[in-house]
């Protein structure tokens, strides 16, 4: 199968291609910067918002995996009308040029840590109400509104898949987002760290290889709709903290600041549906993909 990956140098993007490609598929990977990659895919240099680009990008297409975010919770907190200018039109627009070039078969990572706000109660699954509480979750909560009406309006075949927090090798915490990430960039560089509220937020952390086959799985299926993917087990982030500790040999000096208006209080995924569509189930343990995320990062944050 042909399969353009939008945003597939990313995070990310960069696990996904190399599961596809592991599958035998044609890949092709769409980024605005050109990183070193795996040799099995074609590389596509250029801008998201550059229609005639990623037209040529989509010729021969089967299949668009749509993995691209321009902005991270924290960002668009700061910036909202960024997040909706780049994010959510530059989607509408991706889903326009699908109809246009007939490629009608797309999966798009939304996000289940932020979608459906502080929910009643965990672990949720996909019917519940979507209430996001921060800007980050409304734009990706109306991006699968706009899905909705592609695939009513001209027969789109969507795959919403809803990540709990990806984590893993390749995210190297120098940008604002993974907490994993983040508290394993301070331990290596022995300094402090912050924590929001008192460290009982409570989050569903998947390890990105894991949410890589998910994809891969979603591709090679029939399967329309929308699907979580988590591990199903929520970890406070005192939690977190001190599985980093044990495994970067490492105490942490701890500053506390309030707590942040966009941080939901707990979320936990119910990804039974992933397991009985898909037969997928997360099967990396928490401290296993810290383990190798804390090695990977150790040596050097080498490129892909």
């Amino acid at each position: 199968m042909k399969i353009l990956v939008v945003g597939g140098a990313g995070f990310i993007g960069s696990h996904i291609v190399d599961s596809l490609v592991l599958h035998g598929h044609e890949v092709k990977i769409f980024s605005r910067r050109l990183v070193p990659c795996n040799d099995g895919a074609d590389f596509i240099v250029g801008d998201f918002h550059d229609i005639s680009k990623l037209a040529e990008a989509m010729i021969g297409v089967d299949v668009v995996i749509h993995s691209l975010s321009t902005v991270v919770p924290m960002t668009s907190a700061r910036s909202p009308i960024d997040d909706v200018r780049s994010n959510l039109l530059g989607t509408i627009r991706l889903l326009d040029l699908m109809r246009c070039e007939a490629v009608s078969r797309l999966i798009y990572l939304s996000s289940g840590g932020t979608v459906y706000g502080n929910p009643i109660g965990n672990p949720v699954n996909e019917s519940a109400t979507l209430n996001p509480i921060s800007s980050y979750g409304a734009v990706k909560a109306a991006v699968e509104s706009f899905i909705n009406v592609a695939r009513v309006e001209w027969g789109l075949e969507s795959v919403v898949i809803r990540p709990s927090n990806p984590y893993g090798e390749r995210q190297v915490g120098k940008l604002a987002q993974g907490l994993i990430s983040n508290l394993l960039r301070c331990a290596i560089e022995r300094k402090p760290i912050t924590i929001f509220g008192n460290g009982d937020i409570i989050r569903d952390y998947v390890y990105v290889k894991d949410l890589a086959r998910l994809i891969t799985l979603a591709v090679s299926s029939d399967f329309c709709g929308v699907l979580n993917g988590g591990s199903g087990v929520g970890f406070s982030v005192n939690e977190i903290v001190d599985v980093v500790e044990r495994e970067a040999s490492y105490s942490f000096e701890k500053h506390y600041l309030p707590v942040r208006s966009f941080d939901v209080k707990e979320i936990v995924l119910d990804c039974a549906a992933a397991s009985e569509k898909l037969q997928w189930s997360a099967s990396t343990p928490i401290d296993v993909g810290i383990s190798r995320q804390y090695a990977y990062m150790m040596n050097g944050d080498k490129q892909w």
